[in-house]
């Protein structure tokens, strides 16, 4: 149970691994375990979009996919260019130590492939999760926001993906919660309920 316990500590350390890209736009902030978390949501959503793929498999790749990060940080394009880090060691020495490490590993080996249709579908939900968070910022006033929707809207893979993005793209992000223009705003209650 030891092990089992590092393991459920090392999956903690994401909540404290940022996401450096943001750096470069000049604003916004998230941790790894933040990313991940909408990413797996948005797996979920994919495959339940779509016929006959494993949707349970997708959200293992989401949750796990950025698991490494936990020993080897998060590494932006930028860094990318200069660094390289050992991911492939930091997933064996993980898996090595967790009785259901082969399953784990080769859910990240999958999801790196990226040749199923199920790994394909986690790998859009990565970047659907930054182009969520890339139109937040757009809509919010980042100038550099809008390029970079360019370069991560062509790393999409799947048409279901592609479809999503580009209402993405036309939506308020704050819609879902003001799209209700009312003297609710106001007043704090609804017309109904006034009378």
């Amino acid at each position: 149970m030891k092990k089992i316990a590092n393991f459920l500590f090392e999956a903690g350390m994401l909540k404290r691994t940022p996401r450096t890209g943001f750096q470069f736009l000049g604003s916004g902030s998230e941790s790894v375990a933040e990313h991940i978390f909408r990413a797996v949501y948005i797996g979920y959503t994919l495959g339940s979009l779509t016929e006959d793929v494993d949707t349970d498999r997708i959200v293992k790749m989401c949750l796990f996919h950025d698991l490494p990060e936990a020993r080897t940080g998060d590494l932006n394009y930028v860094n990318k260019k200069y660094v390289k880090a050992d991911s492939e060691k930091a997933v064996n020495d993980l898996a090595g130590t967790l009785p259901f490490g082969s399953e784990i590993k080769g859910l990240i080996l999958e999801f790196e492939k990226g040749e199923s249709i199920e790994a394909k579908l986690a790998y859009d939900a990565d970047q659907l999760e930054l182009i969520l968070a890339l139109k937040e910022y757009k809509d919010l006033g980042n100038k550099y926001a809008d390029e970079w929707l360019g370069f991560a809207l062509k790393r999409l893979k799947t048409d279901i993906a592609r479809k999503l993005s580009e209402t993405i793209l036309e939506t308020d992000s704050s819609m879902w919660w003001f799209s209700d223009k009312s003297d609710w705003w106001v007043n704090g209650k609804h017309e109904t309920e006034n009378k």
